[in-house]
């Protein structure tokens, strides 16, 4: 009890005491325990004034926090959009028969590992995902967490040291290898393989930059290595790992004093490196490096894509970094206000609201004390949305630099990055650049020798999707239950402890730092009359090329999926994009002629959202996407309005029938009814966008909902409503069954096997399995067209620790 004691009173001293500190001081209890013990709760109690039900409140509210005592390890099993879509629920399924949990339970009987849903981790390129504590493993198929569980187990005292945490290498003139250190990336190996690359060139005695990069956009190429020499030759390497290090690095860097039988060696193994893996110099500008744009895309937020190392200041400050906010200063806020005003930008967040409109009413507004706040909300919440997390990684002091300069214009001098928990590596490389900005005087008093002061400091959430929405924010900021507030008033009147308050997300504050050195006009020539500028957007699904983009409003879908994304992989067919996050729509194939702007995507029936788009194929039920995302609304509702509360609730039982092969005709005016009322019903836009994906489901394929009634699932994904079927041409080659996790299959060596309906649990290895394609997914005695193709074999292995 005296060291609880010692520890909260230490912890106190560094989180403060007042009620906006409750989510922090709960995080360092997690931190510390990894539960919250009720002894603790009291004793913060005590010392804070803070009353006990307001504590357990909170900690009940946010899906951060657990009361009770978990396993050793924390297992995180990815649900978002791109995980969904790839078989995340075969995953969760399997991972807990194979850790023996049992039924309604979360934790192992050895309490070793405690599996847990997680709504996105934000790589969703790789998907479906899992992280067990720090280590994140991507790929994955129920055949292969056997490996993974294993694998963890082997090498969990293993540890790769912080790429952050490496100081910058300084730039030399023999040329310079660069890696990026995006999360996908870091997932696929990239940490591991540019640790290996400094130690060769260290070991080698080579004098040449091994530098680090943020993401680099085409996340589907990586782990990627770019080649810089002297002359402007350049040369990039993708998917490779850390084994083909040493050959990267003596291709293009001969060691000094090198002698001839290492040399004959080394050469040698370059030869089965180019052998085995992509690798080709750039003949001329046609070829690119992994981070080059592909088809109509335009760097703004993301200009410097996969050239910058994130955390050196020097380097942003010599491609023009804080030259906006230079210029901000040097002149009065009005013009740069009018600035951002006539370049047309709108908030990036979701709800498109004029940007300049937004300062100017929070620079009019009066507050008693004088006193104003501006906020980043990093909060990214949708699942299969990633771009708020990439921008912060990759360009933490762009995004910076975009709130001092509306800090300016607005007239404030305090703000809070808001990031959500789910991304670490957002979260240190922002505390990195906030202490160097710091240390160089671009932080505090006298800003750039300015009158201009700025005080920042970051805030982690703690895991509620609704506190995306702007005052359910301010309320967790405030140390209470993310519950949205009625409006009027809006924040930029009356917000964080009641001063006007400037809520943007991270893509808009990163929009500004360009605006302001190239002027309203330029910026305001792209895109459309009404949707200005560009869309920062995470592209993934069931696409070939996944990653993160940056298009010019009124783009095309059909571009983006087709000339960007490459389209459907091989022997599948485009069929509709999910967009907008869970309060989006899915829109069809037919209509990807539809222009990617704030209008055009609402008369669609969809919403641009914060700017994930999941691309769908034949293979993807409507019905179940329908369902999956109704799910989460309930689970991620607040439970302040009734019409959201109970309305998503009684929408999700309704298409649970449909999935179930229970629907009837009747349901369909029932979830009109109801998808109507909570969008007129409810308080904040998580309610009244809630039935977009059924409404727009319901419209575009209505067929697929007639089918479920009918008993058949077309794509073959309910499971109810699907069998697994071996056909006559198996020759009993027994691979179905020793893979089957279910033991469904009973081994029979060159006869045709069959599979036990009753113990099936259609995980689909079996399917994938098969050399023959003799297994067919089956839906009221019909072969499913959409899953005509066996899945694609799982790739090796995948994690980062």
């Amino acid at each position: 009890m005296t060291d609880m004691r010692a520890f909260i009173d230490g912890l106190l001293a560094g989180t403060g005491c007042g009620p906006g500190a409750t989510i922090p001081i709960l995080q360092g209890i997690q931190h510390k325990f990894r539960h919250l013990p009720e002894p603790a709760l009291r004793q913060v109690s005590e010392a804070t004034g803070i009353r006990l039900a307001d504590l357990i409140g909170v900690a009940t509210f946010y899906h951060q926090f657990r009361l009770g005592e978990i396993g050793s390890h924390t297992m995180r099993v990815c649900h978002g959009t791109a995980c969904h879509v790839n078989g995340s629920e075969n995953i969760h399924d399997h991972l807990c028969r194979l850790l023996q949990i049992p039924e309604g339970g979360d934790t192992c009987p050895s309490n070793e590992f405690t599996v847990e849903r997680v709504a996105c981790l934000g790589c969703c390129t790789i998907g479906p995902v899992v992280q067990i504590d720090h280590t994140t493993y991507g790929h994955l198929t129920a055949s292969s967490l056997a490996e993974m569980v294993e694998d963890f187990r082997a090498t969990r005292h293993e540890t790769i040291s912080d790429v952050d945490a490496i100081g910058r290498q300084p730039a030399s003139r023999c040329g310079e290898i660069r890696v990026g250190l995006g999360s996908c990336c870091i997932a696929k190996g990239s940490a591991e393989l540019f640790h290996r690359l400094r130690q060769t060139v260290r070991e080698l005695g080579i004098d040449v930059q091994v530098k680090r990069v943020g993401c680099v956009g085409a996340c589907y190429r990586t782990p990627s290595v770019e080649i810089r020499l002297p002359g402007g030759k350049e040369a990039f390497y993708t998917k490779v790992g850390p084994g083909d290090a040493v050959a990267i690095v003596r291709r293009h860097f001969r060691p000094p004093g090198l002698g001839r039988r290492l040399v004959r060696w080394v050469d040698r193994t370059l030869e089965e490196f180019v052998a085995g893996n992509e690798c080709r110099e750039m003949p001329d500008a046609s070829e690119a490096p992994a981070s080059a744009p592909l088809g109509r895309q335009v760097r703004i937020a993301t200009e410097g894509l996969g050239e910058m190392d994130p955390l050196d200041l020097d380097e942003y400050l010599a491609q023009q970094g804080f030259e906006a906010l230079r210029q901000a200063l040097a002149r009065p806020p009005e013009e740069t206000l009018e600035t951002i005003a006539r370049s047309g930008l709108r908030g990036r967040g979701g709800a498109g609201f004029p940007t300049g409109a937004k300062w100017s009413r929070v620079r009019a507004a009066h507050s008693p004390d004088g006193s104003k706040h501006v906020i980043v909300n990093g909060d990214e919440g949708d699942p299969g949305a990633f771009m708020d997390g990439m921008l912060m990684e990759s360009f933490p002091y762009r995004v910076i630099e975009g709130m001092l300069v509306a800090a300016w214009c607005v007239g404030a001098a305090e703000g809070t990055l808001y990031v959500r928990a789910e991304y670490p590596r957002s979260v240190a490389r922002l505390r990195g650049a906030i202490r160097q900005m710091e240390e160089r005087g671009l932080l505090g008093a006298g800003i750039l020798g300015s009158k201009f002061h700025f005080k920042l400091q970051l805030f982690e959430g703690a895991g509620a999707f609704v506190c995306g929405e702007e005052t359910a924010l301010i309320e967790s900021m405030e140390g209470r239950r993310g519950i949205p507030r009625i409006k009027p008033p809006y924040p930029a009147d009356c917000g964080f402890w009641q001063r006007p308050t400037l809520i943007n997300n991270v893509e808009t504050f990163a929009m500004v730092p360009w605006i302001v050195r190239h002027g309203a006009e330029a910026f305001a020539s792209l895109g459309t009359e009404m949707s200005r500028g560009t869309k920062v957007f995470s592209l993934a699904g069931k696409v070939v090329r996944a990653g993160l983009i940056e298009v010019p409003m009124g783009i095309t879908i059909r571009e983006i999926v087709e000339d960007i994304g490459g389209g459907a992989p091989e022997g599948k067919t485009f069929k509709a994009v999910q967009i907008g996050g869970p309060s989006g729509g899915c829109i069809p194939a037919a209509l990807g002629h539809t222009s990617v702007d704030y209008e055009a995507l609402a008369a669609a029936g969809a919403i641009m959202g914060s700017g994930g788009l999941i691309v769908l194929d034949g293979g993807d039920c409507m019905v179940d996407m329908a369902r999956y995302f109704m799910t989460f609304l309930r689970d991620e509702s607040c439970g302040q309005c009734t019409f959201c509360r109970i309305g998503t609730m009684r929408m999700y039982e309704i298409l649970e029938r449909f999935c179930q092969g229970a629907g009837r005709r009747d349901d369909f005016d029932e979830i009109t009814r109801l998808a109507d009322l909570a969008g007129i019903g409810s308080l904040c836009g998580l309610g009244r966008t809630a039935p977009n994906p059924v409404v727009t489901t319901l419209k575009y394929f209505r067929d697929e909902y007639d089918a479920h009634i009918d008993g058949r699932c077309p794509a073959g994904r309910c499971k109810p409503l699907i069998q697994y079927v071996i056909q006559d041409i198996c020759t009993g080659c027994t691979l179905c069954a020793q893979r089957c996790p279910a033991k469904a299959i009973e081994a029979r060596p060159y006869r045709r096997h069959q599979i036990s309906d009753d113990l099936c649990t259609r995980c689909d290895v079996c399917r994938a399995a098969c050399p023959e394609n003799a297994i067919v997914i089956m839906s009221g005695g019909i072969p499913c067209p959409g899953r005509a193709h066996k899945a694609t074999p799982a790739e090796p292995l995948e994690k980062h620790e």
